[in-house]
């Protein structure tokens, strides 16, 4: 088949367009809609320092080699790579990730579960199951390279998420009947280093594609967590949907953008709370949870309750129950140090820092994570302490 553009040998042909391209005009008519991408939201901008979260992958890899020979001229923008090892036996060497970051020149830096947390996935998953892997190995990644990112003088953080991945979630968020997440506003906060998407408006079939033109070495093997996960349904059913109505990705990336465009009239803006624990921002609908739960456990469902006030005694649903068992133990310390004899805990029950501590209390080990010693006890904990938390505890 011929290029529909110059009749050379086509490599590609796109269904959505009609198009076929060879191998010259596919790689204008990708980075055209990278530029695009990148252009239209404004991500990269002079004097920054982007990072690209580089796991060896076919879809990190690509972005690095895009990004480098985008910006690789620029003397107002530095490139640099990241990589987190998260500890599953078999699945990624982190060494093949450097060595692509190396072949371009691009400054490379490393970290791992078991040196930040003292635990790995495979660890995790052992105890947890694999239902929420990737909601666990999201949050603990997520964390670090934020954390490295900082320490780094990060400015925007690029991801290799291109718009398969985003048309899922637009669907995942859609069939649990997320309306918060599909409304989220897009925005940047403070304490939490930008993310930017050059790949978002591009298919998966053809990253991998520019991938295999520019890039050597590249892993292709999958996460192996990765089946169990809803995101494993929603691509199947959304893939055999779009062979047969081929612009579908692109309609649910416009409709997750036109929704997050929209901030709702009259809308509270919580603001990002901070872990008093390990110093990290929390999400905003974590800030929201975190108030609801501060607020029944000081005795009232809307305000706080007044000084001296007592609990009200009525037995607690057990979902909330559980939450404020949580909380309780956190605000005792036993996440992290056991808080001081003057420091009293709040809780529905209006318990004592003495009435908490009980046998078989367990207290500072191997899954605590190391930044956290010391810290001040709060009921405010990011997600990240909150699963060191459950691994310590081994529930």
């Amino acid at each position: 088949m011929k290029c529909s553009k110059c009749r050379r040998d086509a490599i590609l042909f796109q269904r959505y367009s009609g198009l076929h391209l060879c191998e010259q005009h596919f790689n204008r008519d990708f980075e055209a809609k990278a530029k695009r991408a990148i252009r239209e939201h404004r991500w990269i901008e002079s004097g920054d320092t982007v990072a690209v979260a580089l796991s060896g992958g076919k879809d990190s890899s690509a972005v690095l080699f895009f990004l480098h020979r985008l910006l690789g001229e620029r003397r107002d923008v530095r490139l640099m790579a990241i990589t987190v090892d998260e500890g599953i036996g078999g699945y990624r060497d982190p060494a093949r990730a450097g060595a692509i970051a190396e072949s371009m020149g691009v400054p490379w830096v490393t970290a791992s579960f078991a040196g930040e947390y003292g635990v790995t996935l495979d660890e995790i998953v052992g105890r947890k199951g694999t239902g929420l892997s990737c909601s666990y190995c999201g949050v603990l990644r997520r964390a670090l390279m934020n954390r490295i990112a900082r320490e780094h003088g990060v400015t925007k953080f690029a991801y290799g998420f291109n718009l398969d991945d985003e048309a899922q979630s637009v669907l995942m968020n859609a069939l649990r009947g997320d309306a918060e997440r599909l409304t989220r506003p897009m925005r940047e906060t403070e304490g939490m280093v930008p993310r930017i998407k050059p790949f978002m408006y591009i298919p998966e079939r053809e990253v991998a594609l520019y991938a295999f033109l520019h890039v050597e070495g590249f892993d292709l093997a999958g996460c192996p967590y990765a089946g169990d996960a809803l995101r494993g349904d929603v691509r199947g059913i959304l893939d055999d949907y779009t062979y047969r109505h081929p612009a579908t990705k692109y309609s649910l990336v416009n409709l997750g953008e036109a929704l997050r465009r929209t901030e709702k009239p009259g809308a509270e803006k919580m603001g990002f709370g901070v872990c008093e624990r390990c110093g990290e921002r929390l999400p905003e609908r974590q800030e929201l949870e975190h108030r609801e739960v501060r607020d029944a456990t000081a005795g009232t469902a809307g305000a706080r309750a007044p000084e001296g006030a007592k609990p009200c005694g009525e037995r607690l649903p057990e979902r909330q129950e559980l939450e404020h068992r949580e909380v309780r133990d956190a605000t005792a310390g036993t996440a992290g140090a056991r808080a001081p004899k003057n420091d009293v805990p709040s809780g529905c029950d209006g318990s004592s820092e003495s009435e908490l501590e009980k046998p078989g209390r367990v207290s500072g080990t191997e899954f605590e994570h190391r930044r956290c010693e010391g810290a001040k006890p709060c009921g405010r904990i990011c997600r990240t302490c909150q699963i060191l938390d459950e691994m310590r505890r081994g529930t």
